[in-house]
């Protein structure tokens, strides 16, 4: 016999739970558990969008579902493609706020995908006002939930398939907001990736500012098993603090400075063994200096890492803007002359405005 649902309580949405819970829900509601294993295959693996699709469910299990559960929907508000293949979505939440995802395509000369990255959001707006950033103009608005954290990359999955007849191969949380300070639904949502869509977690990475405490609690959820092993990148720009809190507010607390970030770092890979990733936007005349490659040099040496350069993506209302060619090669040749390990990020998308939040400016 089913439990009926209190009069006035939400629904809860099937996308965010994984599979013990479904489970749980499926004996709750008078069924079989292996329904529930059945429902996560529709949710997680088939990205189903009604229960109606769900036809080797039994009709009465079908019809209690829709008066006792949801299935939560992104809706696509606009959609955006980029010369260079990079698709943008503007999804609009049930509380009428937008986020953006983001499809970025690695394809061979004839085509063909090579990877494909979804970057997804975790947050509507965000709270840490990084002044080169567009979410940073926003504010905070909005949490997302686990389930529209994985259904971003649901949806992004069908628009794969549709245009490069393959998956997602990537997921990175480099979108609207701060993931860390959505922890718990970034976590989950992490592990309904995983298991829905057959990813690694080695092939999933987590983007901060630099919240030291959460940094420290993801290697501590890491170690003991309760997170998946997911990479951590680290958003620098910056390698003294006074620099760093010229640009990025959340330096200027001693919680989240160099110092406190450091010994992050050093317990991140001291629990996990796993190296980091900074990222370090190159803002002509601000960062890119010879001396600033020296002493970023020494940040990457706090553990094993790798430095991501990124070619700025200009965005409308601030006052940054990208290095030069020349520059980067400078910088380049002084950090691995240090042994530092580099990649280079070029802007993707520009004819979109594909650098995070500029769309949901423009739409709100």
């Amino acid at each position: 016999m089913s439990t009926p649902r209190p009069s006035g309580s939400p629904r809860p949405d099937l996308r965010a739970l994984d599979q013990d819970a479904l489970e749980a829900l499926a004996v709750e509601m008078g069924e079989p558990r292996f329904r529930g294993r059945q429902l996560f295959k529709w949710v997680h693996e088939k990205g189903a969008r009604s229960f109606a699709d769900m036809t080797d469910l039994p009709a009465a299990f079908r019809e209690r579902l829709e008066e006792a559960a949801a299935i939560g929907t992104l809706v696509e508000a606009r959609r955006q493609q980029a010369t260079d293949g990079t698709i943008k979505s503007l999804f609009r939440l049930p509380s009428g706020r937008h986020v953006e995802t983001v499809l970025i395509p690695d394809l061979h000369p004839d085509g063909r995908a090579r990877r494909l990255t979804v970057c997804v959001s975790s947050q509507v707006g965000c709270a840490m006002g990084c002044t080169f950033c567009a979410t940073g103009l926003m504010g905070f608005q909005e949490n997302l939930t686990a389930g529209q954290i994985a259904g971003q990359v649901h949806a992004m999955e069908a628009v794969a398939q549709e245009t490069w007849g393959r998956g997602v191969s990537n997921v990175v949380y480099m979108g609207m907001g701060e993931p860390l300070q959505n922890y718990r639904a970034v976590v989950a949502s992490t592990g309904l990736i995983c298991s829905g869509l057959g990813l690694s977690p080695k092939r999933i990475t987590v983007s901060t500012v630099g919240l030291a405490r959460r940094i420290r609690q993801l290697a501590d959820d890491q170690a003991e098993g309760t997170a998946p092993p997911v990479g951590l990148a680290i958003s620098l720009h910056a390698p003294t603090d006074p620099q760093r809190s010229a640009i990025m507010p959340v330096n200027r607390s001693e919680k989240t400075d160099l110092s406190a970030l450091e010994d992050a770092v050093r317990h991140y890979h001291a629990r996990t063994g796993r190296p980091v990733t900074y990222e370090y936007c190159m803002f002509a005349g601000t960062n890119d200096s010879d001396a600033d490659a020296r002493r970023l040099a020494r940040v990457a040496a706090w553990a094993p890492s790798k430095v991501n350069l990124i070619m700025y993506n200009p965005v409308e209302g601030t006052d940054f803007a990208p290095s030069s060619e020349e520059r980067l090669d400078g910088f380049i040749r002084t950090l691995v002359g240090r042994g530092v390990r580099v990649t280079v990020r070029r802007s993707r998308g520009q004819d979109i405005d594909a650098a995070c939040g500029q769309l949901a400016v423009a739409e709100g």
